[in-house]
């Protein structure tokens, strides 16, 4: 059938009418927050370019968790500022290091809390790079040794997750084995498995984390921003290799991939809406030149429309609260 019979119009007359046959919806548990863990006490200080996020030593980390929890956000991501640096990143491995620290007193305070550790070398380097690095190039297999120990210590202090971001081949393979060889065969792997070599990384590394690379790039490891096809191969290898969760990142510049890796594979698709994409929504918002929250759900809400099952965004909290009409 065709005009005037057909009307497209009608399915949008009013608010209700729109609200009633909407096909994509958000929920609390779509979000996954971040948490950027400083040594210290007593800390909370705002990350200039990602503002309304902060360093949060363990004790506000504890606070803010008990807000997560009471908006119904299941779960957060750990990363480390400013931790302990080392050649080869085998600061990474202390038992009592920041992440895990941080983990136990999570997990001891919200036990229902989902607790997903980052698995890096980037911020345990001297270098900032993602790996143990051999004549300046990120050497893949003695990187996995190191990365495979350092999932089995945040599994064994309680975290729920490990998230392997580093783009190393054969690195789901090397983590499942090393967590499975250990009896922790319940740990699951998200793995960053299309992690694109983009600029939107910026604030994350430079304010959030303060792991800054010395020399050099990141582009002989995390994937090249022309690539369609291959985000598909990296994503099939870690389907392989045990992965339970696939990520693509960043997310709003990729929705064309996490489409893709939703539609071929069915499986639990993370995106990651990064620092970079964060802070361009609340530089726009504070210039006035956008509705910052209209464009900060516009924005959550074309990712979970392209595929995502879950979304890795800063803009959790705030999010929720609008959900919640809080």
């Amino acid at each position: 059938m065709s005009f005037p019979t057909t009307r497209m119009r009608r399915l949008r007359l009013n608010k209700s009418i729109r609200k009633m046959l909407s096909e994509t919806h958000l929920h609390p548990e779509d979000f996954i927050y971040p948490l950027f863990i400083v040594d210290g006490k007593g800390i909370k200080k705002e990350i200039p370019s990602m503002p309304g996020n902060y360093h949060l030593s363990i004790d506000e980390a504890l606070k803010m968790c008990e807000e997560v929890v009471k908006l119904d956000i299941p779960a957060v991501l750990l990363f480390p500022t400013n931790a302990p640096k080392s050649k080869n990143g085998e600061s990474s491995l202390l038992e009592n290091g920041l992440i895990p620290k941080a983990i136990k007193a999570i997990k001891k305070n919200f036990p229902e809390l989902i607790v997903i550790a980052d698995v890096c070398l980037c911020e345990y380097t001297e270098s900032g790079h993602c790996g143990v690095l051999k004549n300046g190039y990120v050497d893949n297999d003695a990187t996995l040794s190191i990365i495979s120990k350092q999932s089995l210590l945040f599994a064994s202090v309680g975290a729920d997750m490990v998230a392997p971001s580093g783009m190393m081949d054969g690195m789901i393979k090397a983590i499942r084995t090393e967590l499975d060889n250990n009896g922790y065969i319940n740990t699951l792997i998200m793995s960053y498995a299309a992690k694109y070599a983009s600029v939107l990384y910026n604030p994350f590394f430079k304010d959030g984390t303060g792991s800054v690379v010395k020399f050099g790039d990141k582009k002989t490891h995390q994937m090249n921003i022309t690539q369609s096809n291959e985000a598909l191969r990296e994503v099939a290898l870690d389907i392989q290799e045990g992965a339970d969760i696939l990520m693509v990142k960043p997310a709003l510049s990729y929705l064309d991939i996490v489409y893709r890796v939703k539609k071929t594979f069915q499986v639990p698709v993370a995106a990651y809406n990064v620092s970079g994409e964060y802070a361009m929504i609340k530089a726009a918002g504070k210039l006035g030149w956008i509705d910052e929250k209209a464009f900060m759900m516009e924005a959550l809400t074309c990712i979970k429309r392209a595929g995502a099952d879950l979304i890795i965004t800063y803009f959790a909290l705030d999010a929720v609260k609008l959900l919640k009409n809080i």
